[in-house]
């Protein structure tokens, strides 16, 4: 009988670490290492109300975002980050401050909010959004030379020292965070760059997300 080998269980189970599937190397000095040899920055961005805005302010508002796409001379990656929002804490604080109200009216009027945070809770859930601007160093920007020996070696590791790489990485991409920064502000946007501790943190949360809340949880006292 013949056999296909890939179409054929295989002999021995699969074996391969999420650690070795992860890209990447090590966060060092806020500057994200892939182990391709790449690095990039993470700016965390403010959001900004344009409905809010009267007609005069959200024309600037598309002028300036304009100039800020025309202004860009490398690739940027966006990312947006929703997650149910907790707010059991929000709930219970009402709770209490209800409790200490000495005017009837006052906690009448209390408890109806309460309830219509509940109501509103167990029809839609509430989001939170953090906005994200991701920008890539590629390991083709180290230089012909070294773009060559990345191409021969395995990418399980760094193919190069981390202080060469990140030093390699800032010259580039400094100067196009700060271009970034100043281009937002225009905006009325506050960008910053996220710290070691916060990179950590964030990609924990991406790799490890929390299971969905369950709707029983969702129902308050």
């Amino acid at each position: 009988m013949l056999k296909i080998p890939f179409l054929g269980t295989p002999d021995s189970p699969l074996t391969s670490s999420t650690q070795k599937e992860f890209p990447i190397a090590d966060i060092v000095s806020d500057v994200v290492l892939y182990k391709d040899g790449g690095a990039a920055l993470v700016l965390e961005s403010t959001s900004l109300n344009f409905g809010l805005l009267s007609e005069i302010e959200q024309e600037a508002v598309i002028a300036a975002y304009a100039a800020l796409l025309n202004s860009l001379t490398y690739s940027v990656q966006i990312v947006v980050r929703s997650q149910r929002k907790d707010i059991s804490h929000y709930i219970k604080y009402f709770e209490i401050a209800q409790s200490k109200i000495a005017n009837q009216k006052l906690a009448a009027i209390m408890a109806d909010y309460k309830n219509f945070i509940q109501e509103a809770i167990r029809k839609k859930n509430v989001l939170s959004k953090k906005f994200y601007i991701v920008i890539p160093f590629s390991a083709l920007e180290l230089g012909i030379a070294k773009s060559f020996l990345l191409a021969t070696k395995k990418k399980e590791h760094l193919p190069f020292t981390k202080a060469y790489v990140l030093n390699k990485a800032r010259i580039t991409l400094y100067p196009k965070r700060d271009h970034l920064i100043r281009q937002a502000g225009r905006l009325g946007i506050a960008v910053r760059q996220l710290k070691t501790p916060e990179l950590i943190e964030l990609y924990y949360q991406i790799f490890n997300p929390q299971p969905p809340a369950k709707k029983a949880e969702l129902e308050f006292a």
